[in-house]
């Protein structure tokens, strides 16, 4: 515990004195005062974004609209975590996550959108990918798994794909995690030593760190051509998992023109 004396505000004793802090001062190994008081107003706020992630859905729902949200970014960047936290309280009926698993032999004679095109919403859905047809632009050229040829179709054509969706009806946001070399490294220290998370440390994972400069040049090659006017990129600063997950689920509440309640009461 600490030694040294801390004021703390009328709102820091009762954010502390709430049932998330008490929780969290019980189960901090390490405990901190301000740590507890920051986790706090994080849960705080990630539970009013969260009431306007639902009245954002009902939106969507009532007005059949459909929206694809993007996540890339490095390994272990976050990604998974804050598309739990998006979609914790919203109707799971109406939003689906896509992870999907490397290409069957069928599919890579198809036409490479095409799988993505079958994963598409349908009026009143949201869909989240778990990375997306951007795999193509780092994962697959830095680990060679697909030929310079396939990578070059791939960006003379994506950015016709995306307009193809929008401009049919689709709102489409792009969101890529953003977190350092030393933060990877920690993060995957992490995951090893967890028995409940080493099944998420893939062959890919294990080569991230010795191809960081590969992928960092294929990144830059795809923001400069994909980060376009109609469908720009989003990148979330993703070394503090609790920021980066306030901070998508802000972009989406403000990208997406959503009505609540008290906006109907206001008319």
């Amino acid at each position: 515990m600490e030694n040294e004396k801390i004021e703390l505000t009328a709102r820091e004793v009762e954010l502390l004195n709430s049932k998330v802090g008490l929780k969290r001062m019980i189960q901090q190994s390490n405990f901190s005062i301000k740590r507890a008081v920051k986790y706090v107003e994080y849960e705080e706020e990630l539970e009013h974004l969260q009431r306007e992630m639902i009245f954002l859905q009902e939106w969507v729902i009532k007005n059949n609209e459909k929206i694809v949200i993007l996540f890339e970014g490095r390994d272990a960047a976050g990604k998974g975590g804050a598309i739990r936290r998006i979609t914790e309280h919203i109707n799971p009926r109406f939003y689906r996550i896509v992870a999907l698993d490397k290409p069957t032999e069928v599919e890579r004679e198809q036409w490479y959108f095409q799988r993505y095109v079958e994963q598409l919403p349908k009026p009143g859905e949201i869909v989240f990918f778990d990375r997306s047809w951007y795999n193509r632009a780092v994962v697959e050229p830095v680990n060679n798994f697909c030929s310079e040829e396939e990578y070059q179709v791939f960006m003379k054509q994506v950015n016709k794909f995306e307009d193809m969706i929008t401009e049919t009806g689709t709102r489409l946001i792009k969101f890529y995690f953003s977190i350092s070399k030393a933060e990877q490294a920690k993060r995957f220290d992490e995951i090893k030593s967890d028995p409940l998370k080493k099944w998420k440390m893939s062959p890919v994972d294990e080569k991230a760190q010795e191809l960081w400069e590969n992928y960092t040049d294929y990144k830059k090659k795809m923001f400069k051509h994909t980060g376009t006017n109609n469908n720009p990129w989003v990148v979330i600063r993703a070394n503090k998992k609790t920021q980066a997950r306030i901070e998508a689920l802000e972009k989406v509440l403000e990208v997406i023109p959503y009505e609540t309640p008290e906006k109907k009461n206001e008319e």
